[in-house]
């Protein structure tokens, strides 16, 4: 049975818990509403009534009001990548905890083994992005020679991103140097294959393995905050994916201009 008292100590280990819960969770690309849900239904069910968290997609922002005594917290964010396991491992704890089958030591360790799961293997990563923008070009219209041309440049491209990643790159820079990279890529690909006769759709190829990169969770997530009044967090999200869009357009159109440039003319007319 939970104490009909909480003790200071409690306290904040509770807070400590939900917050770094929420963190996990807004880190791994869920809404908003659900980070702020999560961490009223961990301090609620540990009978802190008075609760009130805020989040935007760079911090959290914790307060509760238990006996007349107050207690803030505040933990800065930072979107690691997009992970819904993660988030369905972190949901499935925050029931569990809620509906007190776990303790706070419990639920401590289970986060911190949540926290450390192993996540999918580099050429797994690699397989799928490329089946992704592969196929894309299948439904865009392509043939199997253009399938077969964008799955080896989404796998390159996916490669350099996942690499840029672990070098603290910025998101804009890292999409601008993706879509230069899956331009250049194409250019090579076509020309490789006319010294075979092979003609190459290169739109399609590019469209096609520009897909792993676009912000598709991003936006999805921007709408579901501002349908649920989060309009801070929906149109930061929102802003961060136009953003992303515009500079794979822009790594895209650079490599473009340079070619025509240098050569006089668009590679597939």
């Amino acid at each position: 049975m939970r104490k009909s008292i909480l003790t200071d100590q409690e306290i904040r280990k509770i807070l400590s818990l939900a917050i770094k819960a929420g963190k996990m969770l807004l880190e791994y690309g869920a809404e908003t509403y659900r980070v702020e849900d999560t961490i009223n239904y961990i301090c609620r069910s540990q009978g802190i009534e008075k609760v009130e968290s805020f989040v935007v997609p760079t911090g959290i922002f914790l307060s509760v009001d238990y006996n007349d005594h107050y207690y803030s917290l505040i933990k800065r964010t930072k979107v690691i990548r997009i992970d819904l396991e993660i988030i369905a491992m972190v949901n499935s704890f925050a029931r569990q905890f809620v509906n007190e089958e776990l303790t706070i030591e419990e639920g401590e360790a289970l986060l911190k083994a949540i926290e450390q799961a192993p996540i999918f293997s580099m050429p797994l990563r690699l397989f799928a992005g490329g089946l992704a923008g592969g196929f894309f070009t299948v439904l865009f219209g392509g043939s199997t020679v253009e399938l077969l041309a964008a799955f080896i440049n989404s796998v390159i491209v996916v490669l350099f991103t996942t690499l840029a990643s672990r070098y603290q790159t910025t998101f804009f820079l890292k999409n601008l140097l993706g879509g230069m990279i899956n331009m250049t890529m194409a250019l090579v690909l076509s020309h490789s294959l006319n010294i075979f006769d092979i003609a190459l759709q290169n739109d399609i190829v590019i469209i096609g393995s520009l897909m792993p990169l676009l912000p598709g969770v991003a936006i999805v997530n921007a709408i579901r905050d501002i349908i649920s009044g989060d309009f801070v967090s929906g149109s930061s999200r929102f802003t961060e994916a136009i953003l992303i869009a515009v500079a794979l357009a822009l790594g895209v159109g650079t490599v473009l201009q340079v070619y025509v440039y240098l050569l006089g003319g668009i590679p597939w007319q």
